[in-house]
């Protein structure tokens, strides 16, 4: 075979498999595709110097990574805002023609998948970055070289970043789970979870097997002079992109809700799992004018599908006991694929929920999920019901100790300090990081630890030696030092930290804070009187922090005995704006939260960890998420850090 015959055999496969992945409809059978694929990858065998850089034997994977370098987007990759009903619509349409005038939008699928940005230079694929934060993602490009609907070269010769989404189709999804049943391997919860550990393999073999498909719908650094985002997407297509199943231009709300649901009506139709659909003001001039969030574009929105619903049945109650000895009944249910996740399991918060709903095993149920929201039984089918069911029975021992119970109506509760889930799930809490933040001491760690009996309480982590844990399966020497010095440095941590490790019900970091202040190493004495004096300590919160002194006050003085916890000194602030005002901190600040919460603190301000009413001021850094939107919406004051520090 000469070059010009090679040359020309990539031309025919290249043509081939277009039309088989990208056009779906094959033009050369199975037999002639691999016959030619092999000629063009003996002679790459017999001359490697001469191998093209669009060749299709590039896309079959093989490079093995010991983990993925980080790269740069030229330009930032952005969130979107997300909107679910028609009149949150119209408020985002109100928004955007008070500022640019009447404007036509480029309407599109929303597909659940994985971001990736291409970066292309003289015409060839160099990088492929996951979108991470938005400004730095994981550079995987090898990996996205086995897409066979990404152009491994393009004719287009500038500087372009070619943004879409990595997506599975559900029967590659269904196959891709089925084989890993087979192998014994966890399932995928979702296409939009196989998409990102696909991309994620570090042997890029394994990727080319997952059947990846790349739909563009967006463009970061580029030069085209196009005046619209549709023209300019246009113009993607044509140098052998995917373009979506449907889109559509709108002029007005009625536009938008026709096509979305259109788009709804073909929601089992395509494909690809979709979850939304996404509104962009086409004019490029007015997307500039518009601008942009800390976040999110404002001359785009993802108006996201209702949640999806699907009846199943309930085979069993199961009761979990949590770390304050509070039981959540737990939902056994007959699996069921809801929007592409495979469900099991649902909570039912408490026994008063399950009698309100009248739900008995065996029931047919309507089952709910929204977006990333954890799926809910929203009504019992008592109409088909055959007589089978059996009722549900509140229990009156626990079924992990066997010890009684206390019934309070909507809680009921496991008293037993020793019961072995109430003591292994304190444990994780305690360590757990914004708590005590024992590095190495993991649930699965303390599960075994507690099974062993070498541990029974918080307690029992300071009496921990190493050969406790020698020999133990998983506990190499290494490991072991790095968990008991870990404990050791949890000494001399400060007492409110203690305080809101210890997992007292109502009582968390803020309020931990304000008792420890007020009342020191003398906590375990104090009455629910002086505890509602504090402003911010609630009846509920002194009620609970007091019965679980009184109930645990040995145990606590031992626990300080073993920390010795450093007692903070109330000192009165001077005056100053943030002084007894409610503060919120959210996003990226250019030191760590944990200095701003500190510094704020010390202005006499109250740090709190969710916005309300009652916030004062939010403060925010880069990529600030929902706790900014929610401030909007109320009216919370919100200061950028340099704005704060300006203000102090």
């Amino acid at each position: 075979m000469t070059k010009i015959d090679y040359q020309e055999k990539i031309e025919v496969l290249k043509k081939w498999a277009f039309a088989y992945y990208v056009d779906d409809n094959p033009i050369a059978t199975d037999e002639e595709y691999d016959k030619l694929y092999h000629e063009v990858l003996d002679y790459e065998t017999d001359n490697p110097n001469e191998v093209a850089e669009d060749s299709p034997t590039k896309r079959v994977g093989g490079v093995v990574r010991d983990e993925f370098s980080k790269a740069e987007h030229i330009k930032r990759m952005w969130s979107m805002e997300d909107v679910f009903t028609k009149d949150e619509v119209q408020e985002w349409l109100d928004r955007t023609v008070k500022n640019i005038g009447v404007s036509p939008y480029f309407c599109e699928p929303k597909f659940d998948g994985a971001s990736m940005n291409l970066l292309y230079e003289n015409g060839k694929l160099i990088k492929a970055i996951t979108r991470g934060d938005g400004k730095i993602g994981e550079e995987v490009t090898d990996n996205v070289r086995t897409i066979r609907s990404v152009p491994l070269t393009i004719d287009y010769k500038g500087l372009i970043e070619i943004r879409g989404e990595v997506v599975i189709r559900k029967d590659d999804f269904e196959i891709i789970n089925r084989e890993r049943a087979k192998e014994g391997k966890s399932l995928f919860a979702n296409p939009r979870n196989a998409s990102a550990g696909s991309l994620r393999q570090l042997d890029s073999a394994i990727t080319a097997k997952r059947r990846l498909v790349f739909y563009p719908w967006g463009l970061g650094e580029n030069s085209l002079e196009h005046s619209n985002l549709s023209e300019k997407m246009d113009y993607i297509y044509t140098l052998g992109f995917l373009k979506p199943p449907y889109t559509k231009a709108c002029e007005s709300i009625e536009d938008i809700e026709e096509f979305y649901h259109f788009l709804i009506s073909k929601r089992d139709e395509i494909p690809i799992m979709m979850d939304g659909m996404v509104i962009k003001v086409d004019d490029i001039v007015k997307q500039e004018q518009l601008g942009y969030t800390v976040k999110v574009p404002k001359w785009m929105c993802a108006y996201k599908f209702p949640a999806i619903e699907k009846v199943t049945k309930v085979k069993d109650i199961t009761i979990q006991v949590g770390r304050t000895g509070v039981l959540t009944p737990v939902a056994e249910l007959e699996p069921v694929d809801l929007d592409g996740a495979i469900i099991s399991r649902a909570t039912l918060h408490n026994f008063e929920e399950i009698e309100r709903k009248g739900l008995k095993i065996g029931d047919s149920v309507i089952l709910i999920r929204s977006g990333d929201v954890i799926p809910k039984i929203t009504k019992v089918l008592d109409d088909r019901r055959n007589g089978s069911e059996v009722d549900i029975v509140r229990p009156t021992q626990c079924p992990t100790c066997k010890s009684e119970l206390l019934d309070e109506g909507t809680l009921i509760k496991c008293q037993n300090m020793d019961c072995p889930d109430r003591v292994v799930n304190s444990i994780i809490h305690f360590a757990k990081k914004g708590c005590m933040n024992i590095d190495g001491l993991g649930s699965k760690i303390v599960e075994v630890l507690v099974s062993k009996g070498k541990i029974k309480d918080i307690l029992g982590l300071y009496s921990l030696k190493f050969e406790d844990m020698e020999g133990m399966e998983g506990f190499k020497e290494r490991r072991i030092n790095k968990l008991l010095n870990s404990i050791k440095n949890t000494k001399g941590t400060s007492l409110s930290k203690v305080i809101s490790s210890m997992g007292i019900e109502h009582i968390g970091e803020v309020a931990g804070k304000l008792i420890a202040l007020e009342f020191g190493l003398g906590v375990v004495d104090v009455n629910e009187e002086q505890l509602i004096e504090i402003d911010g300590i609630g009846s509920e919160m002194a009620n609970s922090f007091v019965e679980f002194m009184r109930v645990n006050r040995e145990f606590v003085l031992k626990l300080f005995d073993k920390i010795e916890p450093m007692v903070e000194e109330k000192i009165e602030a001077k005056e100053n704006p943030f002084k007894g005002k409610t503060v919120v901190l959210t996003g990226t600040m250019s030191v760590g939260r944990g200095v701003i919460k500190e510094l704020m603190e010390s202005l006499g301000a109250k740090v709190s960890s969710s916005v309300s009413k009652k916030t004062d001021f939010l403060i925010y850094g880069e990529d600030a998420g929902s706790k900014y939107t929610k401030a909007v919406k109320l009216g919370v004051k919100t200061l950028t850090e340099e704005e704060m520090r300006k203000l102090m």
